[in-house]
């Protein structure tokens, strides 16, 4: 049976200082399981990658994990993944990410969670895919990267139409909920599921 969405995460493979954002990665990890979704993420298990992915498990979701063999020991790659998909470079890994992703959310993440985000959030304003894109903002996690990026629009280096291409949350229920009706592909999930 097919999942009734695809939704890929992106995510720091440490756990942060503030007990919340492992909480939300839960939170999120449970709602994809529990709306019969698939988690597409990096194949990780360390940090929220691990709790993102494990929840879902625990919730009766599919997992894909994409992760190159480079990083495979300094991952801990997660082997329970309903699919773990070992690649030979990253540009593999975000190609097969996003072609398996119906939508895609940034959880609190370093660099690597940013170089993603931007790079699905570019190939959308060029018209490479249509996909919803989404910002979790735990704990005021993003709050200096959102003010950075309207500051690129007042300084007219970025449109309000590309601002517009992300969606914004602080609460993973309606974000998800958003992101996921916005892709077209389930009705609208019960918000007492979570």
């Amino acid at each position: 049976m097919s999942p009734a969405f695809s939704l890929c995460v992106y995510c720091g493979s440490r756990p942060g200082i503030d007990p919340q954002f492992a909480a939300t990665a839960r939170a999120v990890g449970q709602w994809i399981g529990r709306h019969d979704g698939q988690l597409v993420y990096g194949g990780g298990k360390a940090g929220l990658m691990g709790i993102v992915a494990e929840a879902t498990l625990a919730a009766g979701g599919r997992v894909v994990g994409v992760i190159p063999q480079a990083l495979v020991e300094k991952e801990w790659a997660l082997h329970e993944c309903t699919e773990l998909h070992i690649v030979d470079t990253m540009h593999e890994r975000k190609r097969m990410m996003a072609e398996r992703a119906d939508a895609f959310v940034a959880l609190a993440g370093g660099i690597g969670t940013f170089e993603e985000l931007f790079e699905v959030w570019t190939w959308r304003q060029l018209g490479y895919h249509a996909k919803p894109v989404g910002i979790l903002n735990t704990a005021g996690y993003y709050d200096g990267l959102l003010a950075f990026l309207a500051s690129t629009v007042q300084q007219q280096f970025m449109g309000d139409w590309q601002m517009d291409l992300i969606q914004t949350g602080v609460e993973p229920v309606a974000l998800l909920s958003s992101l996921i009706q916005a892709a077209g592909l389930a009705p609208a999930p019960r918000l007492d599921q979570i």
